[in-house]
């Protein structure tokens, strides 16, 4: 925690007072909305009055570049979804197998097959002219 804290330049004496993390877990970040990215700022900072790192945590590379940006000016941790990074202070798939010690980009590469199937089987259902 205190080296992901000194990556975001978080001066030393609030570091010291932390006591965890608080995670933001999304699919991925698109959207431009000010509104959610203003209520995801006051977040991060009643999280650190109650002394957590504020972290997002995204399982896609779907973040536009300036709301990563902005996230970390206002000292968000963001983990993306990239794959083969082999550094978990930015990498959901690394932080999750070093840290949290499971690989789940290593499970969705196993069950890659069996997901596309089932999906396409579902789509071509949903889709038929007979459920129309």
């Amino acid at each position: 925690m205190a080296e992901a804290a000194r990556s975001i330049e978080i001066d030393s004496r609030i570091t010291r007072s932390l006591t965890g993390i608080v995670f933001e877990v999304r699919q991925g970040y698109k959207s431009k909305d000010s509104k959610r990215q203003n209520a995801d700022i006051a977040n991060a900072v009643s999280a650190y009055t109650s002394t957590y790192l504020p972290c997002v945590l995204v399982f896609s590379t779907q973040i536009d570049a300036d709301i990563l940006l902005r996230y970390r000016a206002e000292k968000w941790i963001m983990l993306i979804g990239i794959i083969g990074a082999d550094d978990p202070m930015i990498s959901t798939y690394d932080f999750l197998r070093e840290i949290i010690g499971y690989d789940l980009g290593a499970f969705f590469s196993r069950v890659s097959p069996l997901l596309r199937t089932e999906i396409d089987t579902i789509l071509k259902a949903l889709l038929s002219p007979g459920n129309q």
